[in-house]
């Protein structure tokens, strides 16, 4: 680390992103997260507690499993995966009794997904798939409705070309500026993104009316 107290920030990113992709595990899955954002999920979920927690975007399931254990400790919490497949995703995510899978495109599975969701409960949705601008903004216009107020919808990976040379541009960072344009009952907290680095700029969205 000392060899890296003079390097800029963006070089940083680029090592911590290397890092991420190639290497991150969890229980020995590969999980794409930046455990700095991790932890703010832990903080948010301790917070809430949500009855549900839906997952669009689970590569092989290192984070799903991550955030059924976070429910584990809590003792409350069920968390729906949701991706175009899940061929890769193993037993030990899988056999999981706090995680249930759907596999699909996002939007086109929304029914499927909000009738695994009661109506008065906590929903948290965390948004980690394909980053195009379009995709993105249309799961956040999907999926927003399941929010109730004061809780949160995280759109992941507005990284993208905002800090890290990668992904779709524009992607997600520009899909949440146009949602909160369009839509006054949600607010950026900008307060989550505390430890300065974070792979989500912008991305911590909270209701804050109906």
């Amino acid at each position: 680390m000392e060899q890296c107290l003079d390097e800029p920030l963006r070089n940083i990113l680029a090592i911590m992103q290397q890092r991420i992709v190639e290497q991150t595990t969890y229980f020995g899955v590969p999980a794409l997260k930046s455990p700095l954002d991790y932890w703010v999920y832990q903080e948010i979920i301790t917070e809430m507690r949500p009855d549900m927690i839906v997952e669009i975007g689970n590569h092989q399931g290192g984070s799903t499993l991550a955030l059924a254990h976070l429910c584990d400790a809590l003792g409350t919490g069920q968390v729906i995966g949701v991706d175009i497949t899940h061929e890769h995703v193993p037993d030990i995510v899988r056999q999981h009794p706090r995680i249930q899978l759907i596999q699909g495109d996002a939007c086109a599975c929304f029914n499927d997904v909000s009738q695994l969701c009661p109506a008065n409960a906590r929903v948290l949705v965390i948004e980690d798939s394909s980053h195009t601008y379009a995709n993105t903004l249309n799961v956040l216009r999907t999926y927003s409705q399941l929010v109730k107020v004061n809780d949160y919808f995280i759109v992941e990976d507005g990284i993208c070309h905002h800090g890290v040379e990668a992904g779709p541009n524009p992607g997600p960072l520009e899909a949440v500026e146009t949602f909160v344009g369009e839509r006054a009952d949600f607010e950026i907290d900008r307060q989550r993104e505390s430890f300065v680095i974070t792979w989500n700029p912008k991305g911590y969205l909270r209701r804050v009316a109906r």
